[in-house]
């Protein structure tokens, strides 16, 4: 796999594993169904995982390529930015869109 390769992949990981607590009612995707629904403090629990699982497959995939580095505080501020930002539309989804009837 070529870094270009490894760079999409995370990203797209990322965007998948941001939204993936607001779109379904199951815990961490195979657990049980919550009824009758599951909160939000679930959902950040979901999203603080994904976000862990995420920052642990990209340095997996740094040091498969090659040496690894070190990361200060500002890395995981950062990374906890975007996935919050990558996590918007799932938000917008399950909170504030419009539901008739």
């Amino acid at each position: 796999m070529t870094a270009s390769q490894a760079v999409w992949l995370v990203l797209v990981l990322a965007a998948v594993g941001a939204n993936l607590p607001f779109v379904n009612e199951r815990l961490f995707v195979i657990g049980p169904r919550r009824a009758p629904k599951k909160g939000v403090g679930w959902r950040l629990l979901e999203l603080l995982v994904y976000a862990a699982a995420v920052i642990a497959g990209g340095m997996a995939l740094e040091s498969s390529l090659g040496q690894g580095q070190r990361q200060g505080w500002q890395f995981y501020a950062v990374i906890a930015c975007i996935f919050l930002t990558l996590a918007f539309p799932g938000f917008v989804w399950r909170y504030l869109r419009r539901r008739r009837g």
